[in-house]
């Protein structure tokens, strides 16, 4: 039901892809084209750089060379983020779990994603991102870039790629990176709360959720181990490296440009906030098939559900979730990155965020005696 009030109408039309929404989305849109070909030609049009013209002027007055455009949409996205989550964290303020996993995003968006890379710059180090990992920053593992890194760089990038994201993933599923870590997802979870509930749930949309990013996934390794081999064998065969160079840059292009860095964002006030991370992000995919056999699930109480569908309105990754409240199942999702909203917004309680394996059958609790569930 539409508010009354300008500023109500105004709310509920951004929110409900009125269009506001679409007039939005064609600012962020014009704003991302101006970023990346800025001073080049799009479809045959040259474009003026004026992020690199701001840089240098906001570099000048304050008399620090090291402000690129980069830099200043590094704080455009970091000042989202704080400012969304101030926000999040006002509306769930009686949410202890809310609180502090918008917090835990905040700092580290504030702290590893965007002032120790600045302040790197400033000594004239790499400007290096230690909160993305690989497949997700999937140049970190490039020979090139291990090789020209710190090596306190490069230890951490296998490190954590390979060994704590795994072990984290079994203990705490998905959401302990896409949920408190990720940038991708702390814009999603903060600046992206109002449009959360545009996520489609239709079994169309995850019928190619799941296609579409598994095979991301898969392109990332093929790409991954392309360069890897390329770089190994050096130029004794010159068709691997063309191919090597032909998949790192059209992945580069399609995947981390276009849809992650523009389209994710564009289509917030459109399709919901997910729609990288959902569909096409290969460490969500990595996680989710490790959340699959981990101790990570979210339990249902038998018999309270009410059917109101608050909890599959407000899920950001579109799953169904009062299907299985329903059928008084517990369950796991590859896609949850357990935001905790559905446990939030239930009105009777009947959701519940757990890393917990299955109970041991032969552990009787009251509750298990008075309803008999042992016997399942």
């Amino acid at each position: 039901m539409r508010q009354q009030g300008t500023l109500g109408w105004l709310k509920h039309d951004i929110t409900h892809r009125g269009i506001t929404a679409w007039l939005l989305s064609i600012a962020l849109l014009t704003m991302y084209l101006f970023l990346y070909w800025g001073g080049k030609e799009l479809f045959g049009m040259p474009l003026p750089d004026y992020p690199t013209q701001l840089a240098n002027w906001v570099g000048g007055t304050l008399g620090l060379e090291t402000i690129t455009k980069w830099t200043l949409y590094g704080l455009l996205y970091t000042i989202a983020i704080v400012v969304g989550g101030i926000y999040v964290i006002s509306k769930y303020r009686h949410n202890a779990y809310q609180i502090v996993r918008t917090g835990v995003v905040m700092f580290v968006q504030i702290s590893l994603a965007f002032a120790i890379p600045e302040i790197l710059k400033i000594f004239d180090q790499p400007g290096l991102y230690l909160s993305y990992l690989w497949p997700l920053e999937i140049k970190n593992l490039y020979p090139s870039t291990l090789q020209g890194a710190p090596l306190y760089f490069a230890v951490w990038t296998i490190v954590g790629s390979f060994v704590v994201t795994p072990i984290l993933g079994v203990f705490y599923g998905k959401r302990w990176y896409c949920s408190w870590v990720c940038g991708c997802g702390g814009l999603a979870n903060t600046a992206g709360e109002p449009f959360r509930h545009l996520t489609p749930t239709s079994s169309s949309s995850w019928n190619f959720e799941k296609w579409a990013v598994h095979l991301t996934l898969i392109l990332a390794f093929l790409t991954t181990g392309l360069v890897g081999a390329s770089y190994i064998v050096g130029d004794q065969y010159p068709q691997l490296q063309a191919a090597a160079n032909s998949f790192q840059s059209w992945y580069g292009f399609i995947f981390v440009t276009m849809i992650s860095g523009i389209l994710g964002v564009v289509l917030y006030p459109i399709g919901g906030t997910r729609v990288w991370c959902r569909n096409f992000c290969p460490m969500a995919a990595i996680l989710g098939l490790v959340q699959k056999f981990g101790r990570y699930q979210i339990t249902v109480k038998d018999d309270m559900c009410i059917s109101c569908g608050m909890c599959t309105t407000y899920c950001e990754m579109g799953i169904d979730v009062r299907a299985y409240a329903q059928a008084n199942e517990d369950f796991t999702r590859a896609a949850c990155v357990g935001c905790g909203l559905c446990e939030e917004v239930c009105p009777r309680g009947v959701l519940h965020l757990e890393n917990e394996w299955d109970q041991d059958p032969q552990e009787l609790t009251m509750s298990g005696f008075l309803n008999e569930s042992y016997k399942s």
